[in-house]
């Protein structure tokens, strides 16, 4: 079993993807062969992890889009419930984004590889609009 810990910087809101970093890492782990298990755990309460097409960035684009228009900013009339604002009108709705959204996920390894298909790739989904260091545990099984 091997652990490593990835930091990924953000920008502000969007998906950042992480398929490259995950397998280098896992390549160089198995040295190219064996199967198992990588497990991503995401180490925040206001982002998510996401398994998506890499292909288009079109389909980042309308996801981010479509969950800023699910989950408005906390000043949004439609959000006037929200009691939680010590941290700015974006932290309540990344909170409820990413309690819809994974914080883990598990890709099987096979032969050394992710066993990602053709135009899938791993996101870090980054809710807040601030800059941040956001924490991936990476865990290799098997």
């Amino acid at each position: 079993m091997s652990v490593t810990r990835f930091t990924i910087a953000t920008s502000g809101p969007g998906l950042y993807e992480i398929t490259p970093q995950v397998a280098a890492w896992v390549a160089e782990t198995t040295q190219g062969q064996g199967d198992g298990l990588c497990t991503l755990f995401l180490r925040h309460t206001s982002a998510s992890l996401l398994i998506q097409e890499n292909a288009d960035p079109d389909v980042r684009r309308d996801l981010d889009a479509f969950f800023a228009r699910l989950v408005p900013d906390a000043d949004a009339p439609d959000m006037a419930y929200l009691t939680h604002r010590c941290e700015g009108p974006d932290d309540m709705p990344a909170h409820i984004k990413a309690a819809l959204l994974p914080v883990s996920l598990g890709i099987p390894v096979i032969a050394g590889r992710l066993g990602l298909g053709t135009w899938q790739g791993i996101y870090l989904f980054e809710h807040r609009t601030a800059p941040h260091r956001r924490e991936i545990l990476v865990q290799l099984t098997g």
